[in-house]
């Protein structure tokens, strides 16, 4: 039902791999994945990104009588446009996934769903309003995740991303001097994003891809020195990069 049951089955054993969004080509970072990789012991293992269809789904087969909208704050988002030319006066309501806005739609004729088409034939919903995105190249890009003890890090294959998550103290010139050994080493850095630490200081957690794997000497040589001037320091995965 949620991005965090989905991280907790994995944990606690329940599953044996999860699936989690972690970015999305029109409204970026899903925060809540990121901030749970700070308090679950999961790791990386896989990555797939794919093209994400949303579409308008009821019990009723027009347009009118809808009360609410209901799907993921990211669905609502990422269908903003389409959602405020044709349905300007009706509350978008978030919930915890888009298979929830679809259950709920189901029960209630007031209400309708933003999720798949597989959405609509499980729920037994109408097909309202196909690929109502405001991005037709939409694509999410998902993590899969796994506890390390049961799914160790897949070998090198040649064309691999390593995520970490760090911190550094507040100084000047900390970012900077945790960025130098990625630079020293010729070692390319593909995403960073930062995150509140929540500790009441403007303090941030700082989410890092880098291409390449821990096996290959210069990522060695680098992550080792950048472990020595972060104040946090958690690798959270090496896998292969998913090029479709």
């Amino acid at each position: 039902a949620s991005i965090d049951e989905v991280f907790r089955c994995a944990a606690g054993g329940a599953a044996d791999f999860g699936v989690v969004p972690v970015e999305n080509s029109t409204e970026g970072v899903v925060a809540r994945s990121l901030d749970l990789f700070l308090t679950t012991p999961l790791g990386i293992i896989g990555e797939t990104s794919l093209f994400v269809r949303h579409n308008l789904l009821r019990k009723n087969e027009s347009l009118d009588g809808i009360a609410a909208v209901c799907a993921h704050p990211q669905a609502l988002a990422q269908c903003h446009t389409w959602l405020a030319n044709h349905l300007p006066n009706v509350e978008r309501r978030p919930v915890a996934s888009n298979a929830e806005g679809a259950r709920l739609a189901s029960l209630d004729a007031s209400l309708a769903g933003i999720a798949s088409e597989r959405a609509a034939s499980e729920y037994g919903l109408h097909l309202v309003a196909p690929a109502i995105q405001d991005d037709p190249h939409n694509r999410t890009r998902f993590a899969i995740v796994a506890h390390p003890e049961q799914h160790p890090q897949p070998n090198a294959s040649g064309h691999d991303c390593t995520s970490l998550v760090v911190s550094v103290t507040n100084r000047p010139g900390a970012v900077h001097d945790m960025l130098v050994p990625l630079k020293v080493h010729g070692v390319s850095m593909t995403r960073f994003e930062s995150r509140p630490a929540r500790s009441g200081q403007w303090e941030y957690y700082f989410y890092i891809d880098i291409a390449g794997h821990p096996d290959e000497l210069p990522v060695a040589a680098a992550l080792k020195e950048l472990r020595g001037v972060c104040a946090f320091y958690k690798l959270l995965g090496t896998y292969p990069i998913d090029t479709h």
